[in-house]
């Protein structure tokens, strides 16, 4: 059984988001996704409650276990640490704003689970790095239907990342076939896609498009 890459060598973070799934199984969508060639992939369920996010986890979890991919969770520390190979992912607010500095905050006991941290802008990445969270995402580069109040912050923050960012971070919102060359040119190495995978009627041969385009 294959084991997950480390953040470092990982590319392409894809997403089962509740919202985009058309009637779809997230079972089905997970198992594409793997096939596709991702290296990451994260359930988002902000229209669901715990109960049901944590069923949803206990059915995918399986599934990318045994493909060797990272199973991220967000929002939900608690479910995040039921799971073999805990994974969280926290936006700013769900960190920061709730009082914590430090993943020791959250975490004090080792081993802790990986924790990826959302950052809008240079300020919220340098507190993320120093609150040694195991990535940052940088974003949302583009306007996205996922986060539909949320600024873009433009190829400029990806351009700051790329020389400035020493920890693993990804660059997401809004990324598809059409502007990811603009993102890689910028600086990006490892990207995070959503609807433009989710809404193709074949995710898997979308996720291997994207992925034979990134570097290796």
């Amino acid at each position: 059984m294959p084991r997950p890459l480390p953040l470092g060598d990982c590319r392409l973070y894809t997403f089962i988001d509740t919202a985009y799934l058309n009637h779809r199984s997230p079972a089905e969508i997970a198992q594409q996704l793997c096939d596709g060639g991702s290296d990451i992939i994260q359930l988002r369920a902000k229209d669901k409650g715990e109960e049901t996010i944590r069923g949803l986890a206990e059915s995918i979890a399986p599934i990318t276990h045994r493909a060797g991919v990272h199973f991220v969770i967000n929002d939900y520390p608690s479910i995040a640490t039921t799971l073999p190979s805990p994974f969280l992912h926290l936006g700013q607010e769900d960190f920061f704003d709730q009082g914590y500095h430090h993943i020791r905050d959250l975490f004090p006991q080792s081993p802790r689970p990986l924790l990826g941290l959302s950052t809008h802008a240079p300020d919220q990445c340098q507190r993320a790095v120093n609150a040694e969270a195991d990535y940052v995402a940088i974003g949302p580069i583009y306007a996205t239907d996922t986060k539909p109040n949320a600024k873009p912050v433009t190829l400029d923050y990806v351009k700051w990342a790329a020389g400035h960012v020493r920890i693993p971070w990804f660059a997401i919102g809004g990324i598809n076939r059409k502007t990811l060359p603009a993102v890689l040119e910028a600086g990006a190495q490892r990207i995070c896609v959503v609807s433009d995978i989710l809404n193709d009627p074949h995710p898997d041969r979308a996720c291997q498009s994207i992925r034979d385009r990134l570097p290796s």
